[in-house]
């Protein structure tokens, strides 16, 4: 069972006990005293720390032109509850949660809070089981695959891009789909943006329509550096 859910992490775990250890909520492990169970608690301490620290690394290198304050807050979208308990559902690991009977009667496999708090615990076992690059891999994976920028989440950077190049006359942008990946349920595009059939911009995203406006991002970037900060 647990493999449907290495499945969607794109990790396999050699000690299936840390990911058992990883889905134990606390009401769980309180019904279960006699038999030595822990809960999730510690491993999400852990998955907090590494967590914030791979996406911070993340934003660091990938928006070298934005300030702080702006990084903070697309950190902030990222690694908050409802983003963690969004992306926990895309691999269904409410499911495989080990709940208290009361709790699982009463919605905890939906529980935002719940969710979110195994998604880092499940880091924090990858970690464990495999190394940083185990669980960056996840990061990367669930958390990192559509980065908010820090604008508005529906900010229409192919529009911004066209107004942009059109300040110069007889200029032409056209995106190519330079990559297409994943099965069904997770498909990952990659995008090129070229200007006056030159690449000035690529970008990725889990449709075509983000992959395109990451492309669009990354071409404004390189083209007009702070245009969008006008």
């Amino acid at each position: 069972m647990l493999s449907e859910l290495e499945k969607g992490l794109g990790y396999v775990f050699r000690d299936k006990a840390l990911l058992t250890n990883a889905l134990t909520h606390s009401s769980y492990a309180n019904e279960n005293r006699d038999r030595g169970i822990h809960d999730n608690e510690r491993l999400e301490f852990l998955g907090d720390a590494i967590l914030g620290f791979v996406v911070a690394d993340y934003l660091y290198r990938s928006f070298p032109t934005r300030p702080e304050g702006e990084l903070t807050r697309i950190r902030a979208d990222l690694v908050c509850e409802t983003n963690l308990a969004r992306q926990a559902d895309t691999v269904r690991l409410g499911d495989f949660l080990l709940l208290g009977h009361g709790e699982a009667q009463g919605g905890g496999r939906k529980r935002a809070s719940i969710v979110s708090d195994a998604m880092e615990s499940v880091i924090a076992a990858s970690y464990m089981d495999g190394g940083f690059e185990a669980a960056k891999g996840i990061i990367d994976r669930l958390i990192l695959r559509d980065v908010p920028t820090g604008r508005a989440h529906n900010f229409d950077y192919k529009t911004a891009l066209q107004e942009l190049v059109q300040r110069k006359k007889d200029q032409e942008l056209h995106y190519v789909l330079t990559g297409e990946s994943g099965p069904d349920h997770d498909k990952h595009f990659e995008v090129e943006v070229c200007l006056n059939g030159a690449p000035v911009g690529k970008g990725s995203g889990s449709s075509k329509k983000r992959a395109e406006q990451s492309a669009a991002e990354a071409a404004i970037e390189a083209l007009f550096p702070g245009a969008l900060d006008e």
